[in-house]
């Protein structure tokens, strides 16, 4: 609206230049008085128009007077009177390190984000009962007393175990139950860092050491079962075996081996005494020179 009235004042400076110029046949001043007063009539045609940036609604007050419907993104006409006041709909993110309690009475600091964005149908509501400044009056308020709230009622291990996930749902669907009707959608609330007490921190390693030395055991355990298996499977294989080879072997096969034998070395070239029926079982004694 200041811009408007500059423009009239700037458009009646002109005219009355032009005027004076032309009653005093000044051609200079009656030029002159024409472009101020065509500069003045163009910056009040531009006061009809708005810019809103992408991502952004227009909300119209007139004196008090908030239009219900908000001016969407582009070049919207407007009442040149009126203020027009631009509002993000794009999502935001707030961030707080606070110190929260757990449900065993443990300190705990973290550090939490609130991923939101405005509604868009809702900014003229928001701006007529709440303001620009919705996200310090209501949203962040809101946002550490739910936390504070949810991790109260929370033992401290959902914070670092894969609970964290449940648990930041949890705010999410709380805070969305306050700061919903007042026309603020909550997106997300990640946890950005955790840092435990030390009593706390050393128990936790603790018994991640005990798990480990634990998954360690049962590894040492499998692998000598499996070896117990293997040698177990072994040593009947050879048993196996053994009953085989015995159960083929006879007095008269080990003979006709024997005869085969000496046969086999009595026609090699080697010097040898052989002699007949002398040994065990009447096997031939072969005696090498």
């Amino acid at each position: 609206m200041f811009f408007f009235i500059i423009s009239v004042i700037v458009l009646i400076v002109g005219i009355a230049v032009f005027v004076t110029g032309k009653q005093e046949e000044s051609s200079g001043m009656k030029v002159g008085g024409s472009v101020v007063a065509g500069f003045g009539a163009f910056l009040i045609l531009l006061n009809f128009f708005v810019v809103i940036p992408a991502g952004h609604v227009g909300v119209v007050d007139f004196f008090g007077n908030v239009a219900e419907k908000p001016l969407t993104s582009g070049i919207n006409g407007v009442n040149p009177l009126a203020s027009v006041h631009v509002m993000s709909v794009q999502t935001q993110e707030i961030k707080e390190e606070m110190s929260v309690p757990s449900k065993e009475g443990l300190t705990i600091n973290l550090e939490i984000s609130a991923l939101f964005k405005l509604n868009p149908n809702s900014a003229p509501e928001v701006y007529r009962t709440i303001g620009e400044n919705y996200v310090d009056v209501i949203l962040i308020p809101q946002f550490r007393s739910v936390v504070r709230g949810v991790t109260a009622s929370s033992e401290a291990k959902m914070l670092y175990s894969s609970d964290r996930e449940s648990l930041g749902l949890t705010i999410v669907s709380d805070l969305e139950k306050l700061v919903g009707n007042k026309g603020i959608i909550v997106e997300s609330t990640p946890l950005r860092g955790i840092i435990l007490p030390a009593s706390l921190t050393a128990s936790i390693e603790e018994k991640q050491k005990a798990d480990q030395d634990n998954q360690r055991m049962e590894f040492v355990l499998q692998k000598e079962s499996k070896e117990a298996e293997r040698k177990r499977i072994e040593a009947k294989g050879i048993k196996d075996f053994q009953n085989i080879v015995s159960q083929g072997i006879s007095e008269q096969l080990l003979k006709w081996k024997g005869i085969e034998a000496t046969e086999t070395l009595a026609k090699s070239p080697n010097a040898k005494i052989v002699i007949i029926g002398s040994g065990k079982d009447g096997l031939p004694i072969i005696l090498g020179q």
